[in-house]
C-alpha cells in the first residue's frame, strides 16, 4: 500500500484554487484514509472519524488531520490504533489523534468547549457509521441541552482571542483565522446557530457565504504559497495571494478580505448582543424607554415601533445618535428596515439632519461602531455617496493601521476629543471625517478632496464662508506636520509662508486640533512628544505672526555660550544627554555625515541636527530617538561616534555587514516611496532646502550626507522622518561660498549624487 497520500498532484494543479483546492484536497485524503482502513480489516465496533476542520471539510495544504477512533467497548482499540495512526504517522502528515467511546466523548464534551465544538463537525471515514450516528446525535443534543453554560464560554473565548488578535478588517496582515472577523468566527457562529437557531436570522445565515468563501481561499493560497501553517496574511505575501485567486491587484484582494471581515464581525456582534441580552432577561425584568419619534430603548438596545415612519430620511441619524449617546446596540432588523423604508435627504439637508450628524461625531468613539453598523445596510453611502470609494479601501503600509474609512471614522472620534481648543467644534470633527476623502478617488488626495467636502458641505446647508474653512482643512491637513518635521521652525520664512497658505488664526488652530487628531488616528508611531511639540510651536508662532506679535519671537539659543567658549579652547566634545547629542569638533568635511553613519550601526535615528560651526570647530546639536544603545550602553555610542570623527571606524563596511543581516527583514509597504530630491530655493532667505525622499533603508542618511560631503555642500540644519517604511529627509544647505545653491548644473549633480547614494536610478 502506498503510504504517502497521493496529495502532491492535487496542490500542484493550478486549476483548482481556493476552497475548490479544500474539496479536492480533502476528498484525496478521505480517500486514502479509506484504503489504511482497508489494510486494518474488518472494524466491528469501530469507526473512524473526521472532527474539528477535517471534518467540516476545510482541510488546507497545512491542515492538521484531527481524527476521532470511536470505539464501542472501552480498552478494545490498542492494536486498531496503531494500524491506523503508523501508517499516518509515517506519510509525515500531521495528525491530532483521540480513541475513545461515544460515552466516554460525550462525558468530555459536557465540559470541554474545544471537544464539544469538534464533534459538532464529526464526518464517518470508514467503520461503523451507526456509531459515529449515534455521537453525532447524541453530541448535538448535548451540546443543545448545555447551551447556556457553553455559549457562555464561546463569549469569553471570543472577547479573549478579539483582544489578542485583532481586527481582521482593519489589520495590515491580518490573521486569517483568528483574527476578529475571520474563520473562527465564521465557526463560532455555524456552533451558536445549532445551539440555537433562532440567535441567527435567515439573512444573516446567507450573508455569511461569501465570507467564508474568500476568507477560507486566501487562508488555502497563502499555506500552498509558503508550505507553511501559517495564517497571518503577510504584505510580502498578498501579491501572490492575489495573483493566484484571480484577482487585479493585492488592493482588490485586501479590500474583499476586509468587506469579509466586517460582514462577519457584524453579524457576529449581533448575535452575541442577542446572547448577552437573553442573560440579562434571566436575571431582571425588562426595561424600555421611549426616546421619541418612535424610537425605543429596551435593554440597551435600540428598537422601533411597528408604527413608526420608517421612511423619514432623518431616522437614520436619530437612531445613531441614540444608540452612541446611551451605548446601545442597533437590532439588525430595525437597520434593514430603515435601509428598505428610508429615502434619501433632500438637497440641501434639513437643519435637524445637519445637527443630528454633528451631534453624532461630537459623541468620539462611540460613534464608530454606530456608523459602521449603518454601513452594513449601505446607509452611510446614502447619507454621504462621496464615501463609498472608500469602503473597506485598504492601505496597506505599516504607517497606517486603518483602512480610509476606519481611519476617518477613528481621526473624527480623536478630533471630538480636542473640540474644547477651538471655536468651531462642528467644522474639526467634520474635517477629521473629510480629510482624506479623497484617497479613494485618482489623482492628489488633498486636492480632489477639496472638491468632494466642497459637494458635501453645500448639501449639509454650511454656509459659504464654512465651506471655505473645510476646504482648508482638507487642503492643508499635512500642512503643520509636513512643515513642523522638515522646515527651520527658526526661519521667518517657514512662518510666513505657512501663514500666507493659511491666512486666519481660527483655521490655524482647526488645523493643529486635526493634525494631533489625524496622527493619533494613523498610528501609535505617528504622534509622539517630539512631533507634538514641533507642531504645537510652528501653530504658535504662525497665530502670533498672523497676530503681528512675531517680535517676541524667541531666537534660536543655538550654540550656547557654553558650547562657543568650549569651541574658542579647541576643546572636543561628544556628550549624550537623553535623547540629545552634542558635538563640538575640529571643521572637516564630512563631520555631520560621520555621526550618522555611527549612530546607523547603533540603530539610532536622529531627528533634528543644528549644525553650525565657530572658528576651526565644527558644532553639531542632534536630536536622535531609538536604538536600545543609546540608554543601554551610551558610552559605547560615545566612543563609535568619537572613533567615526577621528576616521577609525569603518563605517560603510560595517553598515554593508548590518545590512546584509536585515536582508530578510519584513516588508512594512506595498508602495515604496519614489526615491527623489525636491529643491526649494524660496521658502529660506539664507540656504537650499533639499528635501530627499526614499525607501527606508540602513545607513540612509550617512549615504546622502556623504554625497553632499563629495559636493562640497555645508549642511546647517537637518530635519529627519521615517513614515513607516519610507524617509522624508530635509537639509538646509549653503555652497561652497556659503551661499545658496542657484546654478541648475550645479543642482543636477546634487540630484544625481543622491539618487546614486540611495540606490536609485538617477
Amino acid at each position: 500500500m502506498n503510504t504517502i497520500p497521493a496529495t502532491a498532484a492535487v496542490v500542484a494543479d493550478r486549476s483548482l484554487v481556493g476552497t475548490a483546492l479544500a474539496e479536492a484536497y480533502t476528498a484525496e485524503v478521505d480517500s486514502w484514509l479509506a484504503s489504511v482502513i482497508d489494510e486494518v480489516g474488518d472494524l466491528p465496533g469501530f469507526a473512524l472519524a473526521a472532527v474539528g476542520g477535517y471534518g467540516r471539510g476545510d482541510l488546507s495544504p497545512g491542515s492538521d488531520l484531527d481524527l476521532l477512533l470511536v470505539c464501542q467497548f472501552e480498552g478494545s482499540a490498542a492494536g486498531v490504533a496503531e494500524r491506523i495512526w503508523y501508517p499516518i504517522w509515517d506519510s509525515g502528515m500531521k495528525l491530532g489523534h483521540a480513541v475513545r467511546t461515544v460515552d466516554e466523548a460525550l462525558d468530555l464534551a459536557a465540559d470541554d468547549l474545544d471537544t464539544a465544538t469538534s464533534l459538532l463537525e464529526i464526518r464517518c471515514l470508514g467503520g461503523s457509521e451507526v456509531l459515529v450516528d449515534d455521537l453525532r446525535r447524541r453530541a448535538l443534543q448535548q451540546w443543545r441541552e448545555n447551551r447556556d453554560g457553553m455559549l457562555d464560554q464561546l463569549t469569553v473565548r471570543c472577547r479573549e482571542r478579539h483582544a489578542s488578535s485583532g481586527e481582521l478588517a482593519f489589520l495590515l496582515e491580518p490573521d486569517l483565522k483568528l483574527s476578529q472577523g475571520g474563520l473562527r468566527d465564521l465557526h463560532t457562529l455555524r456552533w451558536i446557530d445549532l445551539a440555537d437557531a433562532e440567535l441567527l436570522e435567515d439573512s444573516e445565515r446567507q450573508a455569511l457565504d461569501s465570507p467564508h468563501h474568500v476568507l477560507l481561499s486566501a487562508r488555502i493560497e497563502l499555506h500552498r504559497s509558503t508550505g507553511r501553517a501559517n495564517n497571518q496574511l503577510l504584505l510580502q505575501e498578498q501579491d501572490e495571494i492575489a495573483d493566484r485567486l484571480g484577482y487585479g491587484d493585492a488592493d482588490d484582494l485586501m479590500a474583499d478580505v476586509t468587506t469579509a471581515g466586517r460582514t462577519v464581525q457584524g453579524i457576529q456582534d449581533a448575535v452575541l448582543h442577542r446572547i448577552h441580552l437573553r442573560g440579562q432577561r434571566r436575571r431582571r425584568l425588562r426595561k424600555t424607554r421611549a426616546l421619541g419619534h418612535g424610537i425605543q430603548l429596551a435593554d440597551d438596545t435600540v428598537r422601533l415601533d411597528a408604527d413608526a415612519d420608517a421612511s423619514d430620511p432623518v431616522m437614520p441619524l436619530r437612531i445613531a445618535l441614540y444608540a452612541a449617546q446611551h451605548d446601545a446596540f442597533i437590532e439588525r432588523d430595525v437597520l434593514d428596515r430603515i435601509a428598505e423604508e428610508g429615502a434619501a435627504l433632500p438637497d440641501p439637508w434639513p437643519d435637524e439632519a445637519r445637527d443630528l450628524f454633528v451631534d453624532l461625531l461630537l459623541t468620539g468613539h462611540e460613534m464608530i461602531r454606530v456608523v459602521e453598523a449603518l454601513d452594513q445596510v449601505d446607509l452611510v453611502t446614502r447619507l454621504i455617496p462621496e464615501w463609498a470609494p472608500n469602503r473597506h479601501r485598504p492601505q496597506r503600509n505599516a504607517y497606517h493601521r486603518f483602512t480610509v474609512d476606519r481611519h476617518l471614522l477613528e481621526a473624527a472620534a480623536e478630533a471630538a476629543e480636542l473640540v474644547d481648543r477651538v471655536e468651531r467644534p462642528d467644522l474639526l470633527v467634520l474635517g477629521g471625517l473629510f480629510h482624506d476623502i479623497g484617497k479613494g478617488y485618482p489623482g492628489d488626495h488633498s486636492e480632489v478632496g477639496v472638491g468632494l467636502v466642497n459637494t458635501i458641505a453645500m448639501r449639509m446647508g454650511y454656509p459659504p464662508e464654512d465651506i471655505e474653512i473645510l476646504e482648508a482643512l482638507v487642503r492643508h491637513h499635512l500642512l503643520l506636520p509636513d512643515i513642523a518635521s522638515r522646515r527651520d521652525l527658526d526661519d521667518i520664512g517657514t512662518i510666513t509662508a505657512v501663514a500666507d497658505a493659511v491666512g486666519s488664526v481660527g483655521t490655524i488652530e482647526l488645523l493643529a486640533a486635526l493634525t494631533e487628531a489625524d496622527s493619533i488616528a494613523t498610528s501609535k508611531s505617528a504622534w509622539g512628544g517630539w512631533k507634538a511639540e514641533l507642531v504645537n510651536e510652528l501653530a504658535a508662532r504662525v497665530v502670533a505672526h498672523l497676530r503681528g506679535e512675531h517680535e517676541e519671537h524667541a531666537e534660536s539659543n543655538f550654540p550656547s555660550d557654553e558650547l562657543l567658549e568650549r569651541a574658542s579652547l579647541g576643546e572636543q566634545l561628544v556628550q549624550i544627554e537623553g535623547n540629545v547629542i552634542t558635538i563640538v569638533t575640529p571643521d572637516r568635511p564630512g563631520v555631520f555625515s560621520r555621526v550618522a553613519g555611527a549612530l546607523a550601526l547603533h540603530g539610532i535615528g536622529i531627528l533634528d541636527a543644528n549644525l553650525t560651526t565657530s572658528g576651526d570647530m565644527a558644532i553639531d546639536e542632534i536630536r536622535v530617538e531609538g536604538g536600545v544603545a543609546l540608554h543601554e550602553r551610551p558610552e559605547a555610542v560615545s566612543r563609535d561616534i568619537d572613533r567615526a570623527l577621528r576616521r577609525e571606524l569603518a563605517i560603510t563596511a560595517r553598515l554593508l555587514r548590518r545590512a546584509k543581516s536585515y536582508r530578510f527583514q519584513r516588508v512594512t509597504t506595498a508602495r515604496p516611496a519614489d526615491p527623489q530630491v525636491i529643491v526649494d530655493n524660496d521658502i529660506s532667505a539664507i540656504a537650499t532646502v533639499l528635501e530627499v525622499r526614499g525607501p527606508d533603508s540602513i545607513g540612509f542618511l550617512y549615504r546622502v550626507t556623504r554625497a553632499f560631503v563629495e559636493l562640497d555642500l555645508d549642511i546647517t540644519r537637518a530635519k529627519v522622518q521615517t513614515l513607516g517604511a519610507d524617509v522624508v529627509d530635509t537639509f538646509y544647505v549653503r555652497g561652497p561660498s556659503g551661499a545658496k545653491v542657484t546654478d541648475p548644473d550645479y543642482l543636477a549633480e546634487i540630484e544625481l549624487a543622491v539618487l546614486s547614494a540611495i540606490g536609485a536610478d538617477a
